[in-house]
């Protein structure tokens, strides 16, 4: 089981173990007026202390655009570049790692097995490194919630989302994500991120409408391990972004395991 854990995968299981709450940047390219905007937020957040960068959750950027803006970064951080895939055709050679997740309470089979399995052989080719990742979408959704034909978790019920965090641990998924959908105006509630936590034993990441340093203090005291953030960055300049980056991670740091 131990040979089946990459590099990246044993980074972040390291970094959890040393450092207790890490923070993912999320660059969407979508999100940006052009490429070189979105490497300047992805270096600052680097600068500022961000544990690894993510790119996609896009539905418009890959091909061509998507392995330049991916090489860009790459060429200009210091962390893993972690792909955050909106279908098969978001996978770019550029990447480090890629989110090889199950999007458990869609309703189309697509983005429950069958995404996955065209892209496997992708991955493969590629050298990625796949992380099992079980994705959980809560209300409101955002786009992905209406492109992965998602039945949303209420956001009153958290042991609904506790249950198929659990089963998706079960199943294989080495890591889990409750994602409250594109630039949400609310994150995922805190009794949920609670009952999540207490309920699987693999790293936890809760993404989606974490904006604030009330947010993020909240958040990782309710028990996540990581916390992935993108509109908090967005259209800022870098010195903005990086001292935000700092100011997040100096409040994670000081919640206690």
């Amino acid at each position: 089981m131990k040979d089946m854990i990459g590099k990246v995968e044993k980074y972040i299981l390291q970094s959890i173990e040393e450092r207790n709450k890490l923070l993912f940047s999320l660059i969407d390219p979508d999100d940006y007026k052009d490429i070189d905007d979105a490497v300047k937020t992805a270096v600052a957040c680097d600068e500022g202390g961000a544990d690894a960068i993510l790119i996609g959750g896009s539905i418009a950027v890959q091909g061509e655009d998507l392995d330049s803006i991916a090489k860009e970064i790459k060429n200009n951080i210091s962390v893993p570049l972690i792909l955050f895939p909106g279908n098969i055709s978001t996978i770019t050679k550029h990447a480090d790692a890629i989110y090889f997740m199950s999007l458990l309470n869609s309703r189309n089979p697509y983005w429950i097995q069958q995404a996955q399995t065209l892209g496997a052989p992708v991955i493969r080719k590629y050298g990625i490194e796949p992380l099992p990742v079980g994705y959980i979408v809560v209300e409101p959704g955002g786009t992905v919630g209406w492109v992965g034909d998602v039945n949303t978790v209420p956001r009153n019920k958290p042991k609904i989302a506790a249950a198929l965090a659990l089963s998706a641990q079960y199943a294989g998924s080495r890591i889990i994500i409750t994602d409250a959908g594109s630039n949400p105006d609310r994150h995922i509630p805190i009794d949920m991120v609670a009952t999540v936590s207490h309920t699987i034993n693999v790293p936890y990441i809760v993404a989606g409408g974490i904006r604030s340093i009330d947010d993020v203090k909240s958040i990782a005291k309710a028990g996540a391990d990581i916390l992935q953030i993108g509109t908090a960055f967005e259209n800022s300049n870098p010195d903005t972004v990086r001292k935000k980056v700092i100011e997040f991670k100096k409040v994670m740091s000081d919640v206690k395991k």
